[in-house]
């Protein structure tokens, strides 16, 4: 009898004590748990409900508290919040696998075998690629078009530069767009040889062969976005800030967003055309849990690489070439104009020194003084020592990709000389000037994988572990900030970092579990560390 009494106080207790807990939809436990909060305080454990963090703490602590169907014990694994790209081509990148992928070759004969290839299996009107560098290459000159014109006499091919700031393509695809030798292009170059059109188009001019290849399918720009989401979540991407988009392809982001096709968060920045600026601009921020539209992009200069970068002094391997600016001045006042008056942020595009001062100037015109409108310099890549205070003294974000530092620091000097160059992939000094950075990769143009940007910011070295003792180690930053720049901070340049960018209570659960800890193991392994799964809303997206 004894013992039948004992067995009902002990069940009473059991069902008390869980009927006195509180439901939620998941409980993480057993974990370490970086918050990435003020204080940057570890947990074990963590509840959510609703899509949003409703409690963290001890195992013990959460287990107590809670009782959820969805229960995982994470077995010690590493749980970060949803890392964010805060500068990326997301839409691009999707685009681009639909076209022959051209990186990693190291000479313009890959490049044609590759086409080769690809035209064996692929029945299209037009040949597309991106990715060919021609820094990689034993002959780092801009290619020619004679191979690629007799391989493909009746097949337009246009082939996109790594960084997106020139393009080769064939005679066939020159003639659908109308080129001439005589044609002068403002903001841009067309290459030639003697009288002949080589191909090579360097920034403004790719627009006119851009325009001549006919429009994607609904169907083929819905895949793109599904596949690059696809990608994103497989290296933990959360949140990606796509740098350059038109109407309808953000409209198109939201319609699969509210169907349930894409879940991850989009940060849109705003192509500046008169049809965004009508449509969006001119009737305030937009604003759903998936996406943010409050954004303009805009492109002060081309890349460092194909020597588009506008330079306050002439390229040191280019005596005769300071780059030049992509949008004529007025054109980018009557656009910060425009932002200011209606409240949008501008994200601008400056590699070169000049293209720099240009816009910190440009942007003082209208912030006056230390503000929170979070205006950003996209790459901040080159400044000028005397311009670095202009980023603290207006509130300027410095938004920058770490792993250019680490693809460009082969030839940099070459193009900047040794002096210039110090003032480069500068990012411990523009950290300093706020307090904080976000960071991104700029994928296509890089990896999309975050851990690779984490450990160049670091490391300041290639995968090889190369150069021994790192790129200009004086501006590597430090672990604890390098993972603030791709969550906490990269929110904030967004103006989310109320919702997102840590795994705090009342924040949307966007978490990734990893199997090594970046912030303890050699610096040299972050690279090949494996993201388990990732989490949006609570959600397991992969």
């Amino acid at each position: 009898m004894k013992q039948v009494i004992l067995f009902l106080v002990i069940a009473f207790f059991i069902v008390s004590c869980t009927a006195n807990k509180k439901k939620v939809d998941m409980i993480v436990h057993n974990a370490l748990v970086y918050s990435v909060d003020s204080d940057f305080q570890m947990f074990e454990s963590f509840a959510v409900k609703n899509g949003k963090f409703v409690d963290v703490g001890t195992s013990k602590d959460i287990l107590d508290q809670y009782q959820s169907e969805n229960t995982v014990d994470m077995k010690g694994k590493i749980v970060y919040p949803g890392f964010f790209d805060a500068h990326c081509h997301f839409y691009g990148y999707g685009l681009n696998l639909q076209k022959v992928d051209l990186s990693g070759t190291k000479s313009f004969d890959e490049v044609l075998q590759k086409l080769k290839e690809f035209s064996k299996n692929h029945d299209v009107d037009w040949i597309l690629g991106r990715g060919w560098d021609q820094n990689d290459w034993e002959v780092k000159e801009f290619p020619v078009n004679t191979k690629l014109n007799e391989l493909f006499p009746n097949t337009p091919v246009v082939l996109t530069r790594i960084d997106g700031h020139a393009l080769i393509a064939n005679k066939v695809a020159l003639e659908r767009a109308g080129l001439t030798i005589e044609m002068k292009v403002e903001g841009g170059k067309i290459m030639l040889d003697g009288n002949r059109l080589t191909g090579v188009l360097i920034d403004n001019a790719q627009e006119m062969i851009y325009h001549a290849i006919p429009n994607q399918s609904k169907s083929l720009k819905t895949n793109a976005l599904l596949e690059a989401q696809k990608a994103c979540f497989q290296v933990g991407l959360t949140t990606v800030d796509d740098a350059g988009l038109s109407k309808n392809t953000v409209l198109l982001i939201d319609e699969l967003q509210k169907s349930g096709k894409l879940k991850m968060r989009v940060y849109a920045m705003l192509n500046p055309s008169k049809e965004n600026a009508d449509y969006f601009i001119k009737n305030g921020q937009y604003k759903t849990d998936l996406l943010n539209v409050r954004s303009i992009k805009l492109y002060a200069d081309g890349a460092l690489g194909s020597r588009g970068a506008c330079l306050i002094k002439p390229y040191s391997d280019e005596p005769a070439n300071s780059g030049f600016l992509i949008s004529g001045i007025d054109f980018l006042d009557s656009l910060c104009n425009l932002a200011y008056e209606n409240n949008y942020q501008i994200n601008t595009h400056a590699i070169g020194d000049s293209a720099n001062r240009v816009m910190l100037k440009l942007y003082s015109k209208y912030l006056k003084t230390k503000n929170d409108k979070r205006w950003r310099i996209e790459h901040a890549q080159v400044i000028s020592h005397e311009d670095f205070n202009l980023f603290s003294q207006f509130s300027i974000v410095p938004s920058v990709q770490p792993t250019h530092a680490t693809s460009d620091m082969y030839w940099a000097e070459d193009r900047l000389g040794g002096e210039r160059v110090k003032y480069a992939y500068a990012y411990k000094k523009l950290l300093e000037l706020n307090g904080w950075i976000a960071a991104g990769s700029d994928f296509p143009v890089e990896d999309i994988n975050p851990l690779y940007g984490f450990y160049a910011a670091v490391a300041r070295q290639d995968q090889k572990s190369w150069p021994e003792n790192g790129f200009q180690m004086e501006n590597a930053i430090s672990r604890k900030q390098a993972l603030k720049a791709m969550t906490i901070w990269a929110a904030k340049s967004n103006f989310e970092e109320n919702e997102k960018g840590s795994i705090e209570i009342g924040k949307f659960a966007d978490f990734v579990v990893a199997n090594e800890d970046i912030m303890e193991i050699e610096i040299h392994k972050v690279p090949k560390v494996k993201v388990f799964q990732t989490y949006i809303a609570g959600e397991k997206v992969f």
